[in-house]
């Protein structure tokens, strides 16, 4: 979409989501609708540690306003309802030397932050029983396919999307994407790979896809335990099988054992290369208000995981920075989580992890490429009074490596604030 001004943004997002066609405009429909304004504030700093760096920092500070609207569904067998979202970003403190953090858009020529950059989306959703096809602006959540939102406006895609709780405890999905908008753009373009030089992942060069199909199904059999697989590929460069177990044991008062495993199997589609098999586990052991974390994750086959470029994996040991995924990598993580809702401070978390990989396959013989990553996370949400649902979080990590890849020190300063509208 073209570059717009708030202004435009909050009008067009709000009528196009209350536009209606005769008999459409029914009670169901407005009562359930709900909107909200989101102020994201982001301040972001990436200090570029190893020798010989193209730029010794990425630094950049930007202000986003996210407009959501949802309404609810017609009466009748099958209810029609319409979702809008209006995105805007806009320039607060950049310059070219210090630009490529991914909060704005820049120009293609010069690679100067633009001042503003917006997106504006319409899904139209039909309901039947207790089944919904969306098609439009979508913001997929799944294994095979999960939207970025981190930095100042979430990526969205185009396309359509079925999602069907007909039978208890089961639920199906399947769809197709052809288009993808990445978080520091606002243009809709063909998709294609993840890519690195340690990932392995060669294609035909040009080649993008417009045609990404994804389906599957979760079961939850009982409050303890949920299975899932689902398939995706996206044309001309892979196909991935997903299968997935999360399980959590009780161990007594404020206790529990919680099991999360992963295997993906992706393979070549057309002109690329893939072929991979990523296993990944973590156990996550919950006391009160701390939560103990263990995770091992394990690369096999000629090349690093698949993924559509931009997108978050569904990998174990994917983080604030590093997926942990390249070729024959093999990695684990050490977390720490801690609630002070539990000594009476609701609202305020804190997270720590380290991860650490090794083995990575470099190429002509080469198997010595090491990685580790330290991130801690500090966020606090008003829960009352005028200032309810503002947030304040402070995102942090170090990242080294060697034989490849980047030495960073990165902070991340994200103010938020979100009003509902009714």
């Amino acid at each position: 979409m073209s570059k717009t001004s708030l202004a435009q943004a909050v009008a067009l997002a709000t009528l196009g989501a209350s536009i209606t066609v005769p008999g459409i405009a029914q009670a169901e429909f407005i009562k359930d609708s709900k909107g909200s304004l989101e102020l994201r504030n982001f301040y972001f700093n990436r200090d570029f540690r190893q020798d010989n760096a193209s730029q010794s920092k990425a630094e950049e500070w930007a202000q986003g306003f996210l407009l959501r609207y949802e309404s609810g569904f017609t009466e009748g067998t099958v209810g029609v309802g319409v979702d809008a979202i209006g995105l805007l970003g806009v320039k607060l403190d950049s310059s070219p030397d210090r630009s490529g953090t991914g909060l704005l858009k820049r120009d293609r020529e010069t690679g100067r932050a633009q001042d503003e950059y917006g997106e504006l989306g319409a899904t139209v959703k039909l309901r039947a029983s207790k089944s919904v096809l969306k098609v439009g602006t979508l913001m997929p959540k799944l294994p095979v396919v999960q939207y970025n939102d981190s930095r100042l406006l979430p990526q969205t895609f185009q396309g359509g999307h079925l999602n069907s709780m007909e039978i208890d405890g089961l639920t199906f999905d399947a769809g197709r994407l052809n288009r993808v908008n990445q978080r520091d753009s606002s243009d809709n373009e063909a998709m294609t790979v993840t890519t690195g030089a340690a990932r392995a992942i060669t294609f035909r060069p040009g080649t993008t896809s417009d045609e990404f199909n994804f389906g599957g199904a979760s079961y939850k059999w009982n409050d303890s335990l949920t299975t899932a697989y689902h398939y995706g590929e996206l044309d001309d460069f892979y196909k991935q099988h997903y299968l997935s177990v999360v399980h959590v044991l009780p161990l007594g008062d404020k206790q529990s054992l919680k099991s999360d495993i992963r295997y993906a199997r992706s393979t070549d589609d057309g002109t690329s290369n893939v072929d991979n098999n990523a296993f990944g586990a973590m156990f996550t052991y919950a006391l009160g208000g701390h939560a103990f974390g263990l995770a091992y994750q394990n690369m096999s086959g000629d090349t690093g995981f698949a993924y559509i470029n931009g997108t978050d994996p569904f990998l174990v040991n994917y983080v604030q920075i590093g997926d942990f995924a390249n070729k024959d990598e093999k990695s684990w993580q050490a977390r720490y989580d801690y609630n002070f809702a539990d000594i009476g401070i609701p609202g305020l978390t804190f997270m720590t992890r380290y991860l650490s990989g090794d083995n990575i396959d470099l190429g002509a013989g080469r198997s010595d490429g090491k990685e580790w990553e330290r991130n801690m996370d500090i966020a606090y949400v008003v829960q009352e009074g005028p200032l309810k649902n503002f947030g304040v979080k402070w995102r942090n990590a170090t990242v080294r490596s060697t034989n490849f890849g980047n030495d960073l020190d990165e902070n991340r300063l994200i103010l938020s604030y979100v009003m509902p509208l009714w």
